[in-house]
C-alpha cells in the first residue's frame, strides 16, 4: 500500500485501525513518512503510543518489527545472535563424519543459516511488502550505552557482523521510538528524529476513541466512563489511568452488563483503571462517589 499523501489521510488510514488521533499527531506521522525520519514519542504509559506503530503498520500493509527494551539489553541482543546448538550438531556431525575441511566448515557454521535475526536486524532485510515498521519501545528503560549504540545504527540503517560484514537496509524502516520518560533519552538521539509529545486526551477525543475500540458500549455508559476518567486523573495519584486502562474498564464493566456507573460498580472494578494498591484505596468510601458526582455533573444531556 503506498504512503499517504496528505495530512487528512494519515487521519483516515490510522482512523480506519481504530486509532483516533488529532491533527498534530497526525502531521508528525504524517512528515515522518514523507522525510523518512525516526518519529520519537513521549508520554505517559497507556496514552497510545505503542498501538500508533501498530496502526501504522496495519494501514500501509507493512511487518511491525518490535524490540521491547529492557534494562540491560545490549547489542547482541537487539541485532542478532549465532545459534550455538546449532553449531555445535554441525560441528559434531563434521567431526563423525571425518570432515577435513576445516576452513569449509568455518564459512559455513558462520553464514546466514546459523544467524539467529533480532529485531534491528530483521529490519534492516529487504522486505517484499515494503520497509517495515520498527517498533523500539520503551527506550527510557535501557541503559546509555545501548542509546549510544542505537544512535549510530539509526544514523545509517546499517550493522556490523564481523564474521559476515556490514549488511545496510536497502530502504530505512520507519521507525518508531517510544519512551514513558522514567529518564531523559540523550538529545543527540532525539536530534535524529521527529518528535512529539503524546499527551492525555480530552473528553471529546477520549470518547471518540472509545466508540472505536469498544463500540458496543452504549452512549450513556461511554460518556460517564470517560468523565469519571478524566476526574480521576487529577487526583493526586500515584499512576494516572491511561486512555488504555479507560478502554480495559469499558470492556470490563460491558462483560458485567453494567448499564451506569454507580460507587459499588466502580469499588468492584477499580483493579481495571488503577494498578496501585495505594492508589485503590483512595478511592474506598465516599471518595469514588464524590468524584462520580462531579464527573457526572459535567455531563450534558445526551
Amino acid at each position: 500500500m503506498s504512503q499517504p499523501d496528505s495530512i487528512d489521510a494519515v487521519q483516515k488510514m490510522l482512523g480506519e485501525q481504530g486509532y483516533v488521533c488529532g491533527r498534530a499527531l497526525a502531521t508528525v506521522v504524517f512528515l515522518s513518512l514523507r522525510l523518512g525520519r525516526p518519529l520519537f514519542l513521549e508520554g505517559e504509559a497507556g496514552v497510545g503510543k505503542t498501538e500508533i506503530a501498530k496502526a501504522l503498520a496495519s494501514g500501509l500493509g507493512r511487518r511491525l518489527i518490535r524490540l521491547q527494551c529492557y534494562e540491560g539489553l545490549d547489542a547482541s541482543s537487539a541485532v542478532y545472535e549465532w545459534n550455538f546448538p546449532a553449531q555445535m550438531v554441525a560441528i559434531r556431525t563434521a567431526e563423525a563424519v571425518g570432515g577435513s575441511d576445516r576452513k569449509g566448515l568455518q564459512e559455513e557454521l558462520f553464514s546466514g543459516d546459523y544467524l539467529i535475526r533480532r529485531p534491528l536486524l530483521e529490519a534492516m532485510e529487504p522486505d517484499p511488502a515494503g520497509p517495515p515498521v520498527l517498533l523500539i519501545d520503551e527506550l527510557d528503560r535501557t541503559d546509555e550505552p545501548f542509546e549510544a549504540f542505537l544512535l549510530e545504527a539509526l544514523s545509517d540503517f546499517q550493522v556490523t557482523i564481523p564474521e559476515i560484514g556490514t549488511i545496510k537496509a536497502p530502504e530505512p524502516p520507519i521507525v518508531i521510538v517510544t519512551s514513558n520518560r522514567t529518564r531523559e533519552v540523550h538529545d543527540a538521539l532525539k536530534r535524529r528524529c521527529l518528535y512529539h509529545w503524546v499527551d492525555y486526551p480530552d473528553f471529546d477525543r477520549e470518547l471518540e476513541i472509545l466508540h472505536a475500540r469498544a463500540p458496543e458500549a452504549a452512549e450513556a455508559l461511554s460518556r460517564e466512563v470517560v468523565a469519571f476518567v478524566q476526574h480521576l486523573r487529577t487526583e493526586d495519584l500515584f499512576k494516572k489511568p491511561g486512555v488504555a486502562e479507560t478502554i480495559d474498564w469499558a470492556k470490563c464493566l460491558l462483560a458485567l452488563d453494567v448499564i451506569n456507573l454507580s460507587p459499588e460498580v466502580i469499588g468492584d472494578t477499580l483493579g481495571a483503571i488503577l494498578k496501585y494498591q495505594d492508589d485503590i484505596q483512595k478511592l474506598q468510601g465516599s471518595e469514588a462517589k464524590r468524584i462520580l458526582d462531579q464527573a457526572k455533573a459535567t455531563l450534558e444531556p445526551v
